[in-house]
């Protein structure tokens, strides 16, 4: 049987969604109640395994956190109407002081830019740095590596540490790399981790402003491992398949949008889709 499904409204608006697109991460700190976090970690002190499904049955739990409005909200905006719950849940409970483990991305990543499924976190309690929260790489979902490769990486200069007070839960695009980080605290650090999956066809259906101008956004980051602009188009191609313009969007090569909106040209839009032209103004 499948999980079931859940809609509400959306929370993102386009600049949201694209930073999303960029960056393959979303985080909302301490969204969960304090309640529900404390009622989190005793069932998972009675629950101590790596794959605590038994959760997923608890109406506090399902509401608080699969369902949580601003959570849920977010999931909304990427996945569409109708996304299916969760029907696994995975707990990476460490034991800290330790080790950090090795860069990965992980199993089952399908490497294409669209956007049918999330994975999700949640850190029950409050995760500094002490306590080796996850690491990201922000847009290395769009970097295809093979794991005894990445595995011989050390540091990055611009992975981020999601260290977030306990209720905070984050969003990424599956393939993301990520590793839990060095931990130099005492004590047991959980970490739930699910995912969510696409039910209806992409369309431009969050908190979208029509009068929006997309011709000036600055979706390329600098960042490695990219060659110049190729974190932007890989972004770009993403956000208008999330728009439902697949069809309309062709990157054709050299001062071609998203190019040309990180230089501010206003003269060449070439490759902007026509839907993606602001409303003029009354």
């Amino acid at each position: 049987m499948l999980p079931p499904s859940h809609d509400c409204a959306p929370t993102l608006n386009d600049q949201q969604v694209l930073d999303f697109c960029r960056d393959g991460y979303l985080i909302l700190p301490a969204v969960v109640p304090d309640e529900i976090n404390r009622r989190t970690i005793d069932f998972l002190e009675a629950h101590d395994g790596p794959q605590p499904d038994q959760i997923l049955a608890e109406p506090w739990f399902a509401d608080h956190v699969l369902r949580n409005p601003r959570a849920a909200g977010a999931v909304r905006s990427l996945l569409g109407a109708g996304f299916r719950l969760p029907g696994m849940m995975a707990n990476h409970r460490t034991t800290c002081p330790a080790p950090p483990q090795t860069w990965h991305r992980d199993g089952g990543s399908v490497y294409a830019r669209r956007l049918d499924y999330l994975q999700v976190f949640y850190y029950p309690s409050d995760t500094p740095e002490e306590m080796g929260p996850t690491e990201v790489i922000p847009g290395s979902h769009f970097v295809r590596g093979k794991a005894n490769y990445m595995g011989h990486y050390d540091g990055f200069r611009h992975a981020l540490r999601t260290a977030a007070p306990a209720g905070s839960i984050f969003l990424t695009v599956y393939s993301i790399w990520h590793r839990r980080s060095r931990s130099t605290g005492s004590g047991v650090r959980n970490l739930l981790k699910y995912n969510y999956w696409r039910t209806s066809p992409p369309c431009r259906d969050w908190l979208a402003d029509p009068k929006f101008d997309f011709s000036w956004i600055r979706l390329s980051a600098g960042r490695p491992p990219f060659e110049q602009f190729l974190d932007g188009i890989a972004a770009a191609e993403l956000f208008t398949w999330l728009c439902g313009l697949e069809e309309e969007y062709h990157f054709q090569g050299g001062q071609c949008w998203p190019v040309n909106a990180l230089h501010r040209a206003p003269f060449t839009q070439e490759g902007l889709p026509a839907a993606l032209w602001p409303t003029p103004a009354p």
